[in-house]
Order: C-alpha cells, then structure tokens, then sequence
C-alpha cells in the first residue's frame, strides 16, 4: 500500500537558503531516480516553511530514499539551520498526493517534531505546522527506467 511522506521545514535565517535550496533539488532528483518513488511536490507556505510531499510504494522505498545519497547528506545541516522542522507520514490506498488543506490538517493533527537545535517559540510550544496552507510549486514525477 502506498505511503505519502509530508514534510515542513523552516530556516532560522535566509542566509541557509542558498544551501537549502541545492540541497533540495539535487535531493529532488535523487528521488526521482529512487526505486519505488511514485511522484511529489515541493512547495512553500506564506510564513517561509518549505514543504515536501511524496508518495512511495511503501515504507521501506521511503526509508531507502531518506537514508542514502544527498538527502542523507543533508539532513544533519538541517539541526543547525532549521527553527521548525515537523513530518507526518500515513498509508492510503492510492498514491494521490493531498490537497494542500489535507496536508495542512494531517500535518496539525498527525505531524511529529523533527529535532533542531535553534527552536522558534512555535516549535518549542509543539506547533508542527504554520498558520497557512502549503502552496505547491514543483512537481515530481518518477523518472521513466531505461
């Protein structure tokens, strides 16, 4: 059964944008290329938080993905950089992403807090999304196998 993987991160200072962002493409073409990626999307809300969701075939495509390459690369800068960082994954029966107002909700309700070593006052007080709806801007699509 197919997971869908929603995350939200937000930089403590613009300054880490630059690195943020080849991180995230790069991480972005890693997924394309991963076994058993289905699709995503990247995208922003309007408080700066950077928004990812994707949908796998199951956990253990997911896990593969977050665990090697670039993303694995990139997740120890995002303790330093980042002053709220939350995730929320969940089964479904196709590998349709959510709605931004589903993620939003599946965010506030189901969404865990990833560790940061400069919390904001909303992420110290629990807080696992921002006030607004997550915008998407990118689209992801599985790359065709050759």
């Amino acid at each position: 059964m197919p997971i869908i993987s929603i995350t939200r991160l937000h930089l403590r200072s613009l300054r880490y944008m630059p690195m943020l962002s080849v991180f995230t493409l790069a991480s972005a073409l890693q997924a394309r290329r991963a076994d058993g990626f289905l699709g995503g999307l990247l995208g922003g809300d309007a408080e700066r938080g950077a928004w990812t969701m994707t949908a796998w075939r199951d956990e253990a495509a997911m896990r593969s993905f977050r665990n090697i390459g670039i993303h694995k690369k990139a997740m120890p800068h995002l303790l330093n950089w980042c002053d709220e960082a939350s995730f929320a994954h969940w089964q479904q029966t196709d590998a349709t992403l959510p709605a931004p107002d589903e993620a939003h909700r599946r965010m506030r309700a189901e969404g865990r807090l990833s560790k940061v070593c400069h919390p904001s006052p909303a992420h110290a007080a629990g807080e696992t999304t921002s006030k607004s709806l997550p915008k998407g801007a990118l689209r992801l699509v599985p790359r065709a196998k050759q």
